[in-house]
């Protein structure tokens, strides 16, 4: 049976050990947290958005980008300091805008394959996550802008997707929650929103049941290779996370190995380095977002609080009903590099839109948090072989890797499989 390492405990790494699992690999999970989905997976806006696929590279966010420079508030912040890494993946961003249509329209047929596989593994494993199919709305507020939604329409359209226009009234019949004034919307039905951490836990626990072992609190140092022919092989290794703690299985902090057949590299925006040492480019840019958890338990509270799923274009802020007493509002996108802070200004916009939207909703209890979309610059995801034989990508997924993972893990173990099929 070959044996497979998959470095990341995210929603990318998670579903890829499950895929995996699934067609009789001997699998192992490599993280550096001590939980599963403990980082980029553990508080993000909720969606699970086909309606959301446009990719970013256009003339249009290059100029918004621009006019948002100076602003604190703006839901696009370039940090101007200079940095190759950003610059080159700027250039190279600026370089995908003619693959616009066809790149949109590819992850919008991913997104929609995805969600079966997600539906259809969520209930063969049992795993509750505050799912709620109640379709996604898109709001507007000036005609510019809706006539701008109106012809990504046609590329969603073009990817198998159902979104169509509604009138301000019929915005307020699909959720009566909302109070302002717009010129329109648009209402994606087939769409839904839910837990990422939930579901990423319980498919992690769903792969062990399957025979996957996870190894937390390690930070994988180097990927090598040793020996000929049929006795070649990949070896990894790492060390504690934390210098004192050592590993739960590896008592002592000394470096450990695992040896296996073939590695699928999943860690987020730490795989561009480890593809770096691979001799590999796989140009992943930290985007750091930011998001908000509004819990409610007064009635009057919960009852003013939007049940389906919300995206303010202008704003550029998602909602997700988590359950009962809980509200995730999410936005902004930020190129700051690897910086974790989590900074008032930012997080006070999503603060203020929820008492201006919903001004019946409690936010005395609100949780910040902030997470690394690990985005490519033409905003597909990495799902491929590397130059060495036995390195596998399953990468880069952006703000979409919730939305898109369950379909693109299937794509990874099937290059796998074909690389190394099970006897």
């Amino acid at each position: 049976m070959p044996r497979i390492a998959v470095i990341g405990a995210g929603i990318s790494g998670v579903t890829a050990a499950y895929a995996l699992a699934q067609r009789g690999y001997d699998v192992t999970v490599i993280d550096r947290g001590r939980y599963p989905a403990m980082d980029t997976s553990f508080a993000n806006g909720g969606q699970l958005s086909a309606c959301n696929a446009e990719v970013w590279n256009s003339i249009g966010t290059i100029i918004k980008g621009l006019k948002w420079m100076l602003r604190k508030d703006a839901p696009l912040l370039v940090n101007p300091s200079p940095s190759w890494h950003k610059y080159s993946w700027m250039a190279e961003f600026v370089a995908a805008i003619p693959h616009y249509r066809a790149n949109t329209i590819e992850t919008t047929r991913l997104a929609i394959a995805a969600r079966q596989y997600l539906f259809s593994i969520a209930e063969a494993e049992g795993i509750d996550f505050d799912l709620e199919q109640r379709g996604i709305l898109h709001i507007f507020r000036d005609k510019k802008t809706y006539d701008a939604s109106a012809r990504v329409n046609k590329l969603l359209a073009e990817g198998g997707l159902e979104r169509h226009a509604v009138t301000n009234e019929e915005m307020r019949s699909i959720e009566p929650a909302l109070r302002g004034d717009y010129v329109g919307g648009f209402f994606t039905p087939s769409d839904s929103t839910g837990d990422i951490h939930k579901f990423t836990r319980g498919l992690a626990e769903a792969a062990q049941r399957h025979g996957v072992r996870f190894i937390q609190d390690a930070i994988v140092t180097s990927v090598t290779r040793d020996g000929e022919g049929e006795a070649s092989g990949l070896v990894i290794r790492f060390e504690p996370s934390l210098p004192d703690a050592g590993l739960a299985e590896f008592p002592t902090p000394a470096e450990q190995t695992v040896r296996v057949d073939a590695v699928v590299i999943s860690a987020g925006s730490a795989s561009r380095d480890l593809a770096k040492q691979l001799g590999d480019r796989v140009n992943i840019y930290p985007v750091k977002g930011y998001s908000i958890t509004v819990n409610s338990d007064l009635p009057e509270s919960q009852a003013a609080t939007p049940t389906v799923s919300l995206l303010d274009e202008a704003a550029k802020i998602v909602t997700s009903r988590l359950g009962v007493g809980r509200l995730r509002v999410a936005g902004t996108a930020e190129y700051n590099g690897f910086n974790r802070d989590i900074r008032s200004d930012r997080i006070q916009p999503l603060i203020d839109w929820v008492r201006r939207e919903f001004p019946g909703i409690e936010t005395d209890r609100v949780v910040p948090w902030t997470g690394l979309r690990p985005m490519m610059p033409d905003m597909m995801p990495r799902v491929r072989r590397g130059k060495q034989k036995g390195i596998f990508y399953h990468t880069g997924h952006g703000h979409l890797g919730w939305t898109l993972s369950a379909a693109t893990s299937q794509l990874i173990a099937d290059q796998v499989a074909a690389d190394y099929p099970v006897k």
